[in-house]
């Protein structure tokens, strides 16, 4: 199987803007989010840390041991608007962890260090 075609920058900045705007189909929503979890993985590449936006998307980033067969230990998942929220400093990571919007298991799940994302800026 042939690896996934990343998301153009102009799509995916479009689909930030229409999130940002409220106004947001279900793709922009869909093209936004794996914007951001590519443009995560671009910023902190590894295999260490694996986060989750079901059904959306998920990346493995962060530099440190790679885990090759079943769940790995440091998983971060959120919906899909908390992501979007995180990736473009709208929210807040401990608020986020602490109200239960984000699941953060494992030692090194703590991405607050990595957001807000520089693609996911306003230009």
């Amino acid at each position: 199987m042939p690896p996934r075609r990343r998301t153009d920058p102009a799509d995916g900045r479009a689909a930030l803007a229409a999130w940002r705007s409220g106004g947001a189909s279900r793709a922009a929503v869909t093209t936004a989010v794996r914007f951001t979890l590519e443009e995560l993985a671009d910023v902190a590449p590894g295999h260490a840390v694996e986060v989750r936006v079901p059904p959306w998307g998920a990346v493995q980033c962060v530099e440190g041991p790679r885990h090759t067969r079943g769940t790995p230990p440091n998983v971060v998942e959120t919906d899909p608007e908390t992501w979007l929220g995180l990736a473009t400093g709208a929210i807040g990571w401990s608020g986020a962890v602490h109200d239960g919007r984000v699941s953060a298991s494992g030692e090194r799940s703590d991405i607050s260090a990595l957001l807000p994302l520089q693609a996911t800026r306003a230009r």
